[in-house]
């Protein structure tokens, strides 16, 4: 007789269907449920287990399986979910010590769980929100968070204009981090993901310190990466969503 057990990733996909719209969440209720359900989401649920076990003992010497499990060619790859107007749902496996630089999620809502492995996060948001931004002009944004995130750990949850709207992830081990965007990136929305890096700028002033309120801050520009900043599309695994 056939389970009528409803899979993890199919919950998640089934709330985010009823809680996000091409506007983004309906309610700040309908984010804390997305949220609730994709803190309960683990590797088994989308087709990762072999990757988290070998993530698990990375640090061991005694590791034989890295070169079985990863890909011998370092590359951060993408698993695309499912996408829709409202919502898009995916997964970045990183490999260590690879970096996704800092990327803006322009009037975007996005939560992200670490999967498996160990990331270290740098988020920003903008301190002149008001003010539009033009290709490589310098902006000054206030740090949001700077430090680690292991599996197993809460969602990371971010807003159009707070929480961290400009972040980047380096991996200190292979990690895989399932994002959901609403909406999702969208060219004919004028939803593009630009690039930024840290430039140096004083505040003689001392006008920035004020109004952050003592907080760190820095000077960030839109750039281009390198031609060798590669996302690549890999096939998700994981069990079919019921649409």
């Amino acid at each position: 007789m056939p389970s009528t057990t409803m899979g993890g990733i199919q919950k998640l996909y089934e709330v985010c269907k009823g809680s996000l719209s091409e506007k983004g969440p309906i309610s700040s209720e309908a984010i804390d449920k997305v949220r609730v359900v994709l803190d309960k989401i683990t590797p088994c649920d989308v087709g990762l287990e072999s990757e988290a076990q070998a993530a698990r003992v990375w640090r061991s010497p005694q590791t034989r399986c890295r070169k079985r499990v990863f890909p011998s060619t370092p590359a951060i790859r993408y698993r695309h979910i499912y996408e829709c107007k409202s919502f898009s749902i995916g997964i970045f496996c990183i490999p260590a010590s690879s970096i996704i630089p800092l990327h803006n999620h322009p009037g975007m809502t996005v939560l992200s769980k670490v999967l498996y492995g160990t990331v270290h996060v740098k988020a920003y948001d903008w301190i002149d929100r008001a003010e539009p931004l033009s290709l490589l002009k310098v902006r000054p944004a206030k740090v949001v968070r700077d430090g680690e995130m292991s599996a197993p750990c809460g969602a990371m949850v971010l807003h159009p204009e707070e929480g961290g709207n400009i972040h980047g992830f380096k991996a200190i081990t292979p990690c895989a981090i399932l994002d959901i965007l609403t909406p999702p990136y969208s060219s004919e929305g004028g939803r593009h993901c630009s690039y930024f890096r840290s430039c140096p700028k004083s505040d003689p002033s001392g006008i920035l310190l004020n109004r952050t309120k003592g907080s760190e801050f820095v000077w960030l520009e839109e750039y281009q990466p390198r031609d060798s900043f590669v996302i690549r599309r890999d096939l998700y695994t994981g069990p079919a969503l019921k649409l």
